[in-house]
């Protein structure tokens, strides 16, 4: 039998010689692993055709997460040509995930009270009611569309329920929330920044109605993060108008989008590996394992970016100030000098230090109600439908950054006609 690993380890040196983040070739969206893994051999530090490095090694990603004063959040700088002086750069310039400290200190700070453990627990029994009735609906039907009648429906009701937003006016939010983040990939078209642009403008006009009403009717700060935003913190530090606004669309943006992704690809990735989710079947108590090691293997959040504020030196390469830098994430967590036998998707990982919810200050705020929300909505899942089969390939949303389904056709009772 012909060795052909000279010729794979040439095809991987070519892979990693022509990517560029700006022009990647079409299979790169249905899997970037192997893009990612030639990377990681050949170009672990890679300059891209506009300046920018990409950086695929988990311990150079750990040490740019650590270091806040090297190593900036605020994309200003790196929005202004890419968005002009338009809605989208007003909303990403103004959130919580963009922003360094003070914005970033002061709106999390608000914001922890209402997401500690014990607040989340208490959202335990309602999770369970939702899952439940999402499972009993479905079980009318023999085939189903795994995310708009399960994994985008669960997200929405939670963080529905955090800002206190009626169930009546919950309709438009998932497309506003497609339209927004789906601007923040590295190349948008016309369409796509318009689509942004008014999507962040219909937003804000809902949530600043909603807004009022909530002023002179307040709910629970302990539970109702509306209401706790409006308040401020205990010694009167409050957001301005502005920043309320972005920042309560961010929590709906990334509370809805990521754990929406994270339930989708988990049902895939059990699907495909039939023997792990046999395995999670007899194994219940595996559940929270089974959700790390998708949120490794299928990261619903693939690319960060940070800029450094002056020169550095990483993986022997020089970069300059004012560069700006993606960490690849979806790398990292795949990355053979931190994972044994990273390619294989293992439920009982253990230990398991994945960058899917980032790390450090930025660590994600909400990464406590993402894995509750996913654990819930798997184990009931595949309890009620062990044999569930997808009826063709999922369709793939062609995003860099965030990495998920558009629709999962499934069916659930493959032995019924």
């Amino acid at each position: 039998m012909q060795n052909d690993a000279p010729t794979q380890r040439r095809n991987a040196a070519d892979l990693a010689k022509n990517f560029d983040l700006l022009s990647l070739p079409e299979d790169f969206y249905d899997s970037p692993f192997p893009y990612y893994q030639a990377l990681q051999e050949h170009s672990p530090v890679k300059q891209l055709s506009d300046g920018s490095f990409f950086l695929t090694h988990y311990a150079d990603l750990i040490g740019i997460y650590k270091n806040t004063t090297l190593f900036s959040s605020d994309k200003k700088t790196q929005f202004k040509p890419k968005f002009g002086d338009s809605p989208l750069y007003q909303h990403h310039t103004s959130s919580l995930v963009f922003n360094d400290p003070p914005l970033h200190t002061r709106v999390r700070s608000i914001l922890n009270g209402a997401l500690v453990p014990k607040a989340i627990n208490a959202m335990k029994p309602g999770l369970t009611t939702l899952v439940d009735e999402l499972i009993f609906k479905m079980k009318g039907k023999n085939q189903v569309d795994l995310i708009t009648d399960f994994a985008s429906a669960i997200p929405i009701e939670i963080i529905g329920n955090l800002l206190g937003i009626p169930h009546s006016e919950r309709a438009p939010l998932r497309d506003w929330s497609l339209a927004i983040l789906g601007a923040l990939e590295p190349v948008t078209s016309d369409s796509a920044a318009d689509w942004g642009n008014q999507s962040v403008q219909s937003f804000l006009a809902y949530l600043a109605e909603l807004t009022e009403r909530r002023r002179s009717q307040p709910g629970d700060p302990e539970h109702d993060v509306l209401t706790r935003l409006i308040q401020g913190e205990a010694d009167g530090v409050k957001l301005s108008e502005k920043e309320l606004l972005h920042n309560c669309i961010f929590l709906l943006n990334a509370g809805h989008e990521t754990t929406t992704n994270l339930i989708g690809s988990a049902l895939v990735t059990l699907h495909d590996n039939p023997a792990q989710r046999q395995r999670l079947i007899e194994q219940p108590g595996l559940i929270k394992t089974a959700v790390e090691e998708v949120l490794r293997m299928e990261s619903p959040n693939q690319l960060g970016n940070r800029m450094a504020t002056e020169s550095v030196q990483i993986g022997g390469c020089s970069i300059p100030a004012r560069s700006n830098i993606h960490l690849c994430i979806g790398a990292a967590n795949r990355d053979p000098s931190t994972f044994m036998e990273p390619q294989h998707f293992d439920i009982s990982r253990s230990p398991n230090r994945h960058l899917a919810f980032a790390s450090g200050a930025h660590n994600c705020i909400g990464n406590t109600l993402a894995r509750l929300e996913a654990s819930i909505a798997i184990s009931g899942f595949i309890t009620h439908f062990p044999d569930y089969q997808l009826v063709h390939r999922p369709v793939r949303a062609s995003r860099a950054r965030f990495r998920g389904f558009l629709s999962i056709p499934c069916q659930l009772n493959p032995s019924v006609p």
